[in-house]
């Protein structure tokens, strides 16, 4: 499969090029990025790639099966129309969409198959399963917080996976998170209510990524933490999901697709 990578300089990028180039079925066949990165218009990646320049350009002549992108939100945004015109899959990884950002891609999945997840780690996903099975099997007597951490530079928070665990869990109570949702508490807020919740925000150091589900009744609780040790295992995610995306109808697809959840 001939892959190419929007957002190709930044950490995730390089990330996932190392892992198109391990893959025995993939090749890097385009990298691009903003025209305001180093390096635009040198090899990308000599070594593993000669003759492939990075580019500020959405090369129409490259040979592509699916794109990756992991770059903005507007980059998000700037990218479907030219995969829509050429019929090309392609996966989102890139976090931070505002719900008309969302609303924007998810209109494309008509013409062209396509992935928007907020973590493409494969044990994220199992995370967002154990989640939903705990928070329906306990019951709505129950209480549900998430705490999540990340490195100082995220720009986002609460981060997409947090978000998306407050989703499952605002599921399993048939309501939703923008009703349930609560994300600071401070002073004097009187008991917490039985139905919300708590979405915490942890930022500092170098913390590729850490969220951990509260399922907390009387007398007992269950926590169901997941760790990112590496960026590699979203790099991983994403290259398997664009391999089982690429020959897919026009569509929106999730991880749980692709891991056949």
């Amino acid at each position: 499969m001939k892959i190419g990578i929007h957002g190709a300089a930044g950490r995730m990028g390089r990330q996932i090029a190392q892992e198109i180039y391990a893959h025995p079925e993939a090749e890097l066949t385009l990298a691009v990025d903003h025209a305001s990165q180093p390096g635009i218009g040198q090899p990308y990646d000599a070594e593993n790639a000669p003759g492939l320049p990075l580019s500020a350009t959405l090369d129409r002549s490259a040979e592509l099966d699916v794109l990756i992108d992991f770059s903005s939100p507007a980059g998000a945004r700037s990218v479907l129309p030219w995969c829509r015109e050429r019929k090309l899959p392609v996966v989102i990884g890139t976090t931070g969409l505002a719900p008309d950002e969302v609303a924007f891609v998810e209109s494309h999945a008509e013409a062209i198959p396509l992935i928007l997840a907020p973590n493409m780690s494969v044990g994220v996903n199992a995370l967002f399963e154990l989640a939903r099975i705990g928070a329906r099997t306990v019951g709505l007597d129950w209480e549900f917080e998430i705490v999540e951490a990340h490195h100082r530079a995220k720009k986002d928070a609460p981060s997409g996976t947090a978000m998306r665990l407050a989703e499952v869990l605002a599921d399993a109570r048939n309501s939703t998170i923008d009703e349930l949702g609560v994300y600071a508490r401070h002073g004097i807020i009187g008991a917490r209510s039985k139905e919300e919740i708590g979405v915490q925000t942890i930022r500092g150091g170098d913390i590729i990524g850490e969220h951990t589900v509260y399922l907390i009744g009387e007398g007992e609780r269950i926590e169901l933490t997941h760790r990112a040790l590496t960026r590699a295992i979203f790099a991983k995610g994403a290259v398997r999901a664009a391999l089982w995306l690429a020959t897919r109808a026009p569509g929106r697809y999730s991880m749980r697709d692709v891991l056949g959840l």
